[in-house]
């Protein structure tokens, strides 16, 4: 660089620094701001020789994600400090923690160790799930130590995910779907509503770029014409707010592109289908004892000019969340027949909702009563110190607890509870305790006896019926959604499955002494391959229960001995070209080399996975099993975001470079209007005017309504779309989806 450049950049590196201190959320004592240009100049020593890829000087991460910390979370300077010294360890060897802890004392150095012992797990490379499980777990136990270190690597995260363009496409997107697989949910758990919206939009722009820029485009077209309807919609509720003498706020805001993506794939609706696309924001001033009060009176006024969706009021002011979020959601119809979602909140519920934590302890200052974030804290430290719990299970679960909604349910004493939507009455009997959810044989809602199975509702009061002799078994399994119980009940089951496994051990060994065969290492793989058994323990276990009996143990004998030549006869004969009646449309290889992998763009041997069953014209990626070998998923399968996330260096690159001669199984949902001859016209399109076959079709008629579901067989994505755009045309039809 020359002297200019250099002289340019430092200009810019104070700049960044100065508007650090200035967008503070906190107000800073002069005690603050030598503690923050203190860590603001070990920073800059620590990081002098090095730059970003995009080849920028590396101290300008540090500092936003410091800028992060202090604007948009709202932590105190210890934390800003911390922010700006979390990569200094690490990423330097002129500091130690033991030095930081004699420059800034205990706190940061905690909080410094932390975040270096975080990022050193995460850049472990080629891990397995569990290990990447497992260190997933280990970050989350930084909870209970000092909730800033998980805080400062979100804000770590988001600066990451704004600054990825210089980055490899395959590290985008593993770091993408670690985004959305783990830090989004966390964010969300913590109360960092705008962050986890920004996570997730920024995931989606690599992930799915092209649907992110699509809907981008779609919201800038429409902006114009929302804000005259915001401005519209606001006039009215602003004159009757004005006669009552409040003061208040009215802000327009648009869902995130993440949340509407969700909402059309959920709903299979198109962009302009998605009717509730913005939120109407009123912030009222009051004391903390007149909110509620206000709260309602704002409402009145709005439902007296607006009418209300019953169905749509979520009332989070009587019943915070457990992440601390209070706020009134009314949807009401408002001008031109458009739904809008209003959300009235006091200035204190919303420096909560838009700073989470650090709002939440400012209003709590020295309350003594337990919160829900801290109950919460609590909960997940012990189900983290459960040694009983599989890491990937755990994470799983975890993840699925934290965008679970709430449900509100009573003892039969009285006491509220709160559990995640669609919880059962076991899952209730697991929450109270873990005994009385072991020894659980029955269960009342509302005085009423119901299935274990039950799911709860809000305004639920729930009675737990147990005996001693009551205890877990495999069905359990299906009646749980929380994490909490199915930890315990997998825990209970393994011990039972332990003794059972023991006793067919001995068992098994006595049989195969009969037969002449030896109970040992190889003995044991062979037998747990003819079973198509993953472990030992599983076939000690189906001997112990008696699944495995003598006959299936005599043919295995008999089969030993020529097992090897039957495989490789069978490989040797295999037949290249199946007929259609003989194809297997769920495993197809690569006798229909149609795909390709990796830069190379070899011909490999593959199955198509059943979760998304993709075909030729999909974007599509190879995933490299365990014991299937590669298996091609769709780019936006259900699993993909897991897979991507935790296996990226299993991942293989795949593309289709020739389609013409193979035929696939595709599914599709037709659903409108019942008329005469409508399945007339949707055969003759498909067989007739496409020359596609149909494997089978059905259709159920309802009230005037009808649904129809038709197998296809097609050569590639664009002869099934060409179809589907087709049979949109009918008279009658309403929607036409690809299953």
């Amino acid at each position: 660089m020359t002297a200019e450049e250099i002289e340019k950049e430092n200009i810019a590196i104070a700049k960044a620094y100065k508007e650090l201190l200035k967008v503070s959320y906190r107000t800073l004592t002069d005690e603050d701001k030598k503690l923050i240009r203190h860590a603001f100049d070990v920073a800059l020593d620590g990081h002098k020789d090095q730059r970003r890829k995009s080849g920028e000087a590396y101290i300008f991460h540090p500092i936003a994600v410091a800028k992060i910390v202090a604007q948009e979370i709202g932590m105190d300077a210890t934390s800003i400090a911390s922010a700006l010294l979390h990569d200094v360890v690490e990423d330097s060897e002129r500091y130690t923690i033991t030095d930081i802890e004699q420059l800034f004392g205990e706190t940061v150095a905690r909080i410094v160790d932390g975040l270096t012992k975080i990022s050193s797990l995460s850049k472990e490379k080629d891990m397995d799930v569990s290990l990447q499980a497992e260190n997933f777990r280990k970050m989350l136990l930084t909870l209970n130590d000092d909730v800033r270190v998980i805080i400062i690597k979100i804000a770590d995260r988001l600066h990451n995910m704004q600054t990825m363009d210089a980055m490899r496409s395959d590290k985008q997107v593993k770091i993408a779907s670690e985004t959305l697989y783990i830090y989004a949910p966390l964010a969300h758990r913590i109360g960092l509503y705008n962050i986890k919206n920004e996570l997730e939009d920024l995931a989606l722009k690599y992930t799915e770029p092209d649907v992110y820029y699509d809907i981008l485009h779609k919201i800038k077209e429409s902006k114009e014409e929302q804000d005259l309807y915001i401005k519209e919609f606001s006039e009215v509720i602003k004159n009757a707010l004005d006669k009552e003498l409040l003061e208040y706020t009215i802000k327009g805001r648009p869902k995130s592109i993440y949340s509407i993506r969700k909402k059309m794939v959920k709903q299979g609706v198109s962009f302009d289908e998605v009717y509730d696309k913005f939120a109407l924001r009123i912030i009222y001033k009051s004391d903390e004892a007149n909110e509620k009060f206000l709260a309602w009176k704002i409402y009145s006024i709005v439902t007296d000019h607006f009418r209300p969706n019953p169905m749509r009021l979520r009332d989070w002011i009587t019943s915070p969340k457990t992440t601390g979020y209070e706020a009134l959601h009314i949807t009401v119809m408002g001008p031109k027949g458009r739904w809008v979602e209003v959300q009235v909140r006091s200035q204190r519920m919303n420096e909560v909702a838009e700073k989470g934590y650090a709002a939440h302890y400012k209003y709590k200052q020295n309350k003594e009563k337990e919160d829900n974030l801290d109950s919460w804290i609590n909960k997940l430290q012990e189900a983290l110190e459960n040694p009983d719990i599989n890491a990937v299970d755990f994470v799983e679960q975890f993840k699925l607890n934290l965008y679970s909604q709430e449900i509100f349910v009573f003892t039969p004493n009285g006491d509220l509870k709160s559990l995640p939507k669609g919880a059962t009455a076991l899952d209730f009997a697991f929450s109270i305790h873990t005994e009385i959810g072991m020894k659980t044989r029955g269960a009342k809602v509302n005085g009423k006896l119901v299935p274990l199975s039950h799911v709860l509702r809000t305004g639920d009061q729930v009675d737990i019926l147990t005996s001693e002799s009551a205890k877990p078994n495999a069905n359990w399994l299906d009646y749980t959604t929380t994490a909490r119980a199915r930890s315990k009940i997998k825990s209970a089951l393994k011990e039972d499955r332990k003794l059972i496994a023991e006793d067919g051990k001995e068992i098994l060994r006595r049989k195969l002494k009969q037969l002449k065969i030896t109970l040992n290492e190889k003995s044991v793989n062979e037998l747990a391959n003819h079973f198509k058994l993953k472990t030992s323990l599983d076939l000690f276990y189906r001997v112990g229960v008696g699944s495995i009996d003598n006959i299936m143990l005599k043919n295995f004998a008999a089969s030993r001995s020529n097992a090897l030549m039957s495989y490789i006869k069978s490989k040797i004969t295999r037949k290249p070209n199946l007929s259609k009646e003989e194809l297997d449309q769920n495993e197809i290889t690569s006798n229909f080399d149609a795909l390709v992998f990796g830069k190379e763009e070899e011909k490999l041997d593959y199955k198509i996975a059943n979760c998304c069953n993709p075909i030729p014209g999909d974007d599509v990626f190879g995933f490299l099993t365990v014991s299937e070998g590669i298996k091609v998923h769709k780019k936006n399968c259900p699993n993909a975001l897991s897979l991507h996330s935790n296996y990226a260096y299993r991942i293989i690159s795949a593309k289709w470079i020739d389609s013409s001669q193979q035929e696939f199984l595709a599914k599709i949902i037709i659903s409108g209007i019942d008329n005469i001859g409508l399945v007339n016209d949707v055969t003759r399109i498909i067989s007739s005017d496409m020359h596609v076959n149909m494997k089978s079709i059905s259709f159920e008629s309802n009230d005037g309504l009808f649904t129809g579901k038709v197998n296809l067989i097609v050569k590639n994505n664009n002869m099934l779309k060409k179809l589907i755009d087709k049979l949109k045309k009918i008279n009658g039809i309403d929607k036409v989806s690809r299953v």
